[in-house]
């Protein structure tokens, strides 16, 4: 599977069952992580056992109760963290996705039943809840690709596809308040246009369209 067919098949999934992820794909997840800690200057773990990180209420109403392991994002407080945790976190989720396992990101749960290191200067950012999954979840609505693309009128396969895949971001609350803007010289700006874990989101969206703009200069 490549990661834009992880894309295209993944959804958030908020109900898990009752197993723990199996112990050849936990080694698998621990290297993918020393890989993307290594490349985004991040402190990524993986929480085999999630306990009661999700035992709030409102949590559990989310089925996000049945979560057995999360991984915590935690990274050295730094203007562009949140940006990098959605950059790197992405593409260990859509890893996660061609392993067979599902995910969501997740902005509420209860920070002190998180048993993760978190050295001086750093913070923990989010979660991604993961596991497999009692179904494959659903997709969400989107806005139109028109919605969120700004600048030249004439535009490129790579770029539309691109938009195209950035749609399929996670996003908070299905927020998606970004635009993606094509300059006159081909290049490209990312737009935060504010919200919860706005520039979490923006970094996922900007995994996400360069995935689909490679895509499109094939």
């Amino acid at each position: 599977m490549t990661d834009r067919e992880a894309i295209l098949q993944r959804h958030s999934v908020r109900a898990y069952e009752d197993k723990r992820i199996e112990a050849d794909q936990v080694k698998l997840i621990e290297e993918k992580i020393a890989e993307l800690n290594e490349a985004g200057g991040l402190h990524l773990q993986f929480v085999e056992d999630a306990g009661n990180i999700y035992n709030r209420l409102l949590n559990k109403a989310m089925g996000l109760g049945s979560a057995p392991s999360v991984i915590a994002c935690v990274g050295k407080e730094a203007d562009d963290l949140d940006e990098r945790v959605g950059y790197y976190g992405e593409k260990l989720v859509l890893f996660l996705q061609k392993l067979g396992l599902n995910t969501c990101w997740t902005g509420t749960y209860n920070r002190k039943n998180v048993s993760v290191k978190i050295e001086d200067g750093e913070k923990l950012v989010i979660v991604i809840a993961v596991g497999y999954g009692k179904d494959q979840g659903k997709p969400h609505k989107s806005k139109s690709a028109e919605q969120v693309m700004e600048g030249k009128a004439d535009r490129p396969r790579w770029f539309q596809e691109g938009v195209e895949l950035a749609l399929l971001a996670p996003t908070a609350i299905n927020q998606q308040k970004f635009a993606i803007r094509l300059n006159d010289d081909d290049t490209v700006t990312f737009i935060n246009k504010g919200g919860f874990f706005s520039q979490v989101d923006l970094g996922i969206v900007k995994c996400h369209f360069e995935i689909g703009a490679d895509h499109g200069r094939k």
